[in-house]
């Protein structure tokens, strides 16, 4: 995918939205469709780390339907276990289906992009049964965890394996990888991640961004305006806590969306105007919500998010 498919000035995109014009900025148009009821118009995900203590993936499924939730993002560990213990992915990928509700993405192809030509071959074995898992239970795309690209890592060398796990997953498992940062690894910003997935120069390239990656990295959300909505695969969704300094902050910190200090309705609406479509994803790993009764926090975690999406008035 060229640059200037990626990226456009915010200038431009407000045009085209603003005008109806979407050939402005070459989007398709927006879908008129909302979810939960009218209240979002991005069907709501819960990533299973929200509810990792829950045990075994029906058990997960299970709790995400009856929170109400549009969608589930479960883990390889999960769809493993389901494996190890008989169960069939092709069958839940049904039963989820049956109950309305979708799997957008996978976490994740872990080890994919590693720093030479030879780990990048030893690493597809493992990379190909990932993506074997996620299309079975049904998923678009499979996270693409950038933990062993190294500290200075060749930009050239990470998009080109970028680009053959796009067409590997496609060809193969009809699923997409897509391109996630996170701060505790090499590969820490958005900026980053976008020059990956630009340079990779394939239709399908996308990133996820984490907007508590966004921050922590110190990346920061302004670079949303610059985005057109198809370069991101789902939006991971979350909050930063409040009387902690930025540096010390780590994953189990995460809090529910409008409890913390990040400016979650601005980014929203952001995102909104870029034209993305997809699922919006709560992604926690608090360990004092693992204390708690864990379809309430998925119930509290779905309420929470619609009313940061209320507030932003999209």
């Amino acid at each position: 995918m060229k640059r200037r498919d990626f990226i456009t000035t915010s200038a431009l995109s407000g045009a085209a939205w603003a005008g109806g014009a979407s050939s402005l900025s070459g989007q398709k148009p927006r879908t008129k469709r909302r979810y939960q009821n009218g209240k979002s118009p991005w069907p709501v995900c819960l990533d299973f780390a929200t509810i990792r203590p829950a045990k075994g993936l029906r058990e997960k499924v299970d709790i995400a339907i009856k929170a109400g939730y549009d969608a589930v993002e479960p883990w390889d560990r999960d769809l493993e276990e389901y494996e190890k213990s008989g169960g069939d992915l092709k069958e839940m990928g049904k039963y989820i289906k049956d109950n309305g509700l979708f799997v957008p993405s996978m976490i994740g192809l872990w080890g994919a992009l590693p720093e030479t030509k030879e780990a990048f071959q030893n690493s597809l074995s493992a990379t190909r049964n990932r993506m074997r898992m996620a299309s079975e239970i049904g998923c678009e795309h499979v996270q693409t965890i950038p933990n062993q690209v190294g500290e200075n890592f060749d930009r050239r060398f990470v998009s080109d394996c970028y680009r053959q796990l796009i067409e590997i997953g496609i060809n193969d498992y009809n699923v997409k990888p897509a391109l996630v940062f996170v701060e505790m690894f090499p590969l820490k910003t958005m900026g980053q991640a976008l020059g990956i997935a630009a340079d990779a120069d394939h239709p399908e390239a996308r990133i996820i961004p984490d907007v508590f990656h966004m921050y922590i990295s110190g990346g920061g959300f302004d670079g949303l305006k610059l985005l057109q909505g198809n370069a991101i695969a789902i939006f991971q969704f979350n909050d930063a806590p409040k009387d902690m300094a930025m540096e010390d902050m780590k994953d189990k910190d995460r809090v529910f969306p409008g409890d913390g200090i990040l400016p979650l309705p601005k980014i929203l609406k952001d995102l909104n105007a870029t034209g993305f479509d997809g699922c919006v994803s709560l992604e926690l790993y608090n360990p004092t919500y693992y204390k708690r009764d864990l379809l309430e926090v998925a119930k509290t975690g779905l309420s929470k998010t619609l009313e940061v999406i209320r507030k932003a008035e999209v």
